[in-house]
């Protein structure tokens, strides 16, 4: 069972880290919630991200992704929208406090980033259309090598993500005491929520 050849981890590894690499919604609110928050928000927002990815991972070995972007990709879009408002609006009011954020803050943050990753559609579509090219005839049940490629996926995200929320997190603390620029930093970020959320609104597939 799982028996793979050298050329196909080889294969998978490298497409697996440029997708983590890749920008999308997932990557700018880890990295937009480092820059705001700190640190701890940052791991929380990444941790989140990661379950809601595991979510899809669990969709695609059941077979569920095809029906994943049609049932949520209106609540996906409106979510990805509010949340941009809400930092259009903040003004660099995250960056006010000196102190880090709370337990429940973090709490907010990591169901935040759950939210982000389980209500797009378009993340259920690329493990649909992703996974199954690395499943290999004998080589297991497909659900298992579906299950086993998904979760290798968010390992390999464990490799990649923490460094740039520990980078992301100097930023932060740079960034604490420049209030015209954090503000800059929100209505970006807002910016580029409410595009990607317009954009899901408008695709097809």
């Amino acid at each position: 069972m799982f028996d793979y050849t050298l050329l196909h981890w080889a294969t998978f590894g490298s497409a697996a880290i440029l997708l983590n690499l890749s920008p999308g919604p997932d990557m700018a609110f880890i990295l937009g919630q480092t820059a705001t928050g700190g640190q701890r928000a940052g791991f929380a927002a990444m941790f989140g991200v990661w379950t809601g990815a595991f979510l899809h991972v669990l969709m695609a070995a059941a077979g569920l992704s095809a029906v994943a972007f049609s049932v949520v990709k209106w609540i996906g879009a409106a979510y990805l929208i509010w949340l941009g408002i809400k930092m259009l609006t903040s003004a660099g009011g995250a960056l006010a406090a000196d102190t880090p954020p709370s337990p429940q803050a973090s709490w907010k943050t990591f169901r935040q980033g759950m939210l982000v990753s389980a209500l797009n559609p378009k993340v259920a579509i690329f493990f649909l259309a992703f996974l199954p090219q690395f499943v290999v005839a004998g080589a297991g049940p497909m659900s298992a090598q579906l299950f086993l490629h998904g979760a290798l996926i968010i390992a390999i995200a464990a490799l990649i993500e923490p460094p740039l929320v520990i980078a992301g997190a100097r930023l932060a603390t740079a960034l604490r005491y420049n209030r015209r620029l954090a503000a800059w930093l929100d209505r970006g970020l807002g910016g580029l929520f409410v595009g990607l959320g317009v954009r899901l609104a408008l695709s097809e597939r």
